[in-house]
């Protein structure tokens, strides 16, 4: 299950309700609900009470927030290792800008080869 999904459920679950959870994210309300109807989609069961008027977990959801809480810290712990994501090591990737690489022509002067000025 997505990470970002985990993370609205649990700002839903824990906020007093759904446009407090929305604003603490910087999200949208529907946003919101749509993640947390996605997160319900995903597991098959309803995390919250809509008749309620705030927000309002069943016994599935804070089952489950549980869970949510624990893969979080779990998933926080990795992304703040070194190495973790993957990658083969730091470093910014070199872009060229928008140019292109002319071929080089044997016998003509490289192209883009100026002074270098101070």
């Amino acid at each position: 299950m997505d990470i970002t999904l985990l993370g609205h459920f649990v700002a839903a679950a824990e906020a007093p309700d759904f446009a407090r959870a929305a604003q603490a994210l910087g999200v949208s309300r529907d946003t919101l609900s749509a993640s947390v109807k996605q997160v319900e989609a995903e597991l098959g069961y309803a995390l919250f009470d809509r008749s309620a008027e705030s927000t309002m977990l069943t016994e599935i959801g804070i089952a489950f927030l549980a869970d949510a809480r624990l893969e979080l810290a779990h998933a926080a712990g990795r992304g703040s290792q070194p190495g973790a994501t993957g990658g083969s090591g730091g470093g910014k990737a070199k872009a060229n800008k928008g140019r292109g690489r002319a071929p080089a022509v044997k016998g003509q002067p490289k192209l883009g080869k100026k002074r270098q000025s101070r």
